[in-house]
């Protein structure tokens, strides 16, 4: 059952409080030659007592619904500026959702409607999150008109300003999705920096949305366990091998991890795909948290033991243990939130090959995900996986040039890529990689340097910062061959970059634009040339 909204429930009380006023005068006219002398003294209390309520309703409405600007962050920064445009109330939930993410991971956000949003309260924000619905025939939500009039008819310069786009629409209509994409168009069309391309969401899709929640972690540095806004449904995958492959770096430990399926049979998926992994708390954790609440983990519930559902869950704290049994524990229980790894393997391998590094917390702890597949997982063992169609980086044609840049772990996507290119017979590839080290960094480096030389890869540039030479970072590399990139741009090459969010996506973006030039480098983003996948 549909929980009723804030305005709903807004308007109820009004219709009571409307309700109580009409019965107290109703009284007064049943008294009899009422209006004849002065009120009593009791009913000058109900009259004030009347008003008084009202006017503490309409505070307290005003109050729930006011723009609240949370304070500086630590830094000094700005708040990170969070705008919905709703034509149903969606939009702005997710906005709301979106703002609790946020500041659990310790992110100051204020919340605005697009219609209290002008060109001052933008030039004034250095991070811009936009949750934009379409209605009708492509257009923007009745209440954005002040915004369409004001804000987006100045000709405002925003290089400042770093933003992402969450798209609502539904496909069964034309023009999908148009607001959002309208949204994004001005935006760089005004120099602002995209965090990464639009996310499309087709009729609430929970897959979208959930993709949606893990760019907010990434955002937040992703100090956010909060639970998925819509959990996944998982499929059962086992641990095939797992090994270090960065030993001695100066960096932090890289795995690549193999899982297959339980059942032996391999689904079909495309280069650009990804895999949303559910991960589990460590089996000891799990054993002390039982041994502190003096609980049998063998104990069977709704078709698994107790061990297994705390496994999946945020452990109950003890305040949320007293008053309820196993059963009403485990269905009180908030699942772990997924995470989300780029596919380096294609099906004709038959496994899903993914290449993680193990983070820490601020505590030192191993993060939830990589924790989970790096450390505490069982070789062999049950893993809970999902695949995710990534169709904004799937690859163009075989027969057209393409661009793969990309630095750390980013090489998984593109290493797919490739694979699926030298599958189909397409030789014109370019690959441009950095990392820290040749010596430990240099992931897949045996089987790309193969396919360089066989002429699979036809450019291969590399560059590694710890280890000097001209170019320390993978856009000063793309820098020194703006020439190049000119002309396999001009022969119909594709770009697809996957890397850091922070740091090289942006410098690549404003490299290209060196290149290309503003309208040409959106040229290439509409023709669907330009395309990121960054974390």
């Amino acid at each position: 059952m549909t929980r009723p909204s804030r305005a709903t429930l807004g308007n109820l009380l009004v219709i009571a409080l409307l309700a109580v006023l009409a019965g107290l005068l109703l009284r007064l006219h049943l008294q009899e030659r009422w209006w004849q002398g002065p009120p009593l003294a009791s009913h000058w209390r109900i009259a004030l007592g009347s008003v008084l309520a009202y006017a503490g309703l309409c505070a307290l409405i005003w109050w729930r619904g006011r723009a609240r600007d949370d304070r500086r962050g630590s830094d000094g920064q700005a708040p990170l500026l969070l705008v919905w445009a709703s034509q149903t109330g969606f939009a702005r939930h997710l906005c709301d959702r979106s703002a609790e993410a946020l500041r659990a991971a310790g992110m100051a956000v204020r919340i605005r409607g697009l219609h209290q949003v002008d060109a001052a309260t933008l030039q004034q924000a250095s991070q811009v999150l936009l949750i934009a619905s379409t209605t009708g025939e492509g257009d923007a939500p009745d209440h954005a008109l002040p915004f369409l009039r004001g804000a987006m008819a100045q000709p405002l310069a925003l290089p400042h300003v770093q933003y992402g786009v969450l798209a609502l629409g539904d496909r069964s209509y034309g023009h999908f999705c148009a607001f959002g994409h309208q949204l994004d168009t001005w935006l760089r069309q005004r120099g602002a920096l995209p965090l990464f391309d639009t996310v499309e969401v087709d009729n609430a899709d929970p897959a979208a949305l959930r993709h949606w929640q893990q760019l907010l972690g990434q955002l937040g540095g992703d100090a956010t366990d909060l639970p998925d806004w819509t959990p996944a449904d998982y499929l059962p995958w086992r641990l095939h091998s797992r090994a270090l492959v960065n030993a001695g770096s100066p960096g932090a430990p890289t795995w690549q991890v193999a899982l297959v399926p339980a059942d032996g049979i391999v689904p079909s998926w495309q280069a650009g795909d990804v895999v949303e992994i559910g991960p589990r708390h460590a089996p000891s954790a799990v054993d002390a948290w039982l041994a502190d609440a003096a609980l049998d983990g063998a104990q069977v519930i709704d078709g698994d033991t107790l061990h297994a559902h705390l496994s999946r869950a945020h452990l109950p704290t003890a305040e949320e243990m007293r008053a309820a049994d196993t059963i009403a524990l485990v269905a009180a229980l908030r699942p772990l939130p997924h995470r989300e790894y780029s596919i380096a393997s294609m099906p004709d391998e038959g496994q899903v090959q993914l290449l993680l590094r193990r983070q820490l917390r601020p505590d030192g702890t191993p993060g939830l995900g990589s924790g989970w597949l790096c450390d505490h997982a069982a070789l062999g063992g049950q893993i809970d996986l999902r695949f995710r169609s990534n169709p904004n980086f799937h690859a163009p044609a075989h027969d057209a040039p393409l661009i793969l840049i990309g630095n750390g772990t980013g090489i998984a996507g593109l290493r797919a890529h490739l694979r699926a290119r030298i599958a189909a017979g397409a030789r014109r590839n370019w690959l441009l990689f950095g990392e820290r080290t040749a010596a430990h960094d240099f992931y897949f480096g045996d089987e790309l340097t193969a396919w360089h030389q066989a002429g699979w890869i036809e450019r291969l540039d590399t560059v590694f910062s710890r280890d000097g030479g001209e170019h320390r970072y993978v856009q000063d590399r793309l820098q020194a061959h703006l020439d190049t990139l000119w002309e396999w741009s001009r022969q119909g090459a594709t770009l697809l970059v996957c890397g850091s969010l922070q740091g090289m996506a942006p410098a690549v973006d404003a490299v290209i634009e060196q290149a290309l030039g503003r309208d040409g480098k959106e040229a290439l983003i509409v023709a669907g040339r330009y395309r990121r996948d960054v974390y």
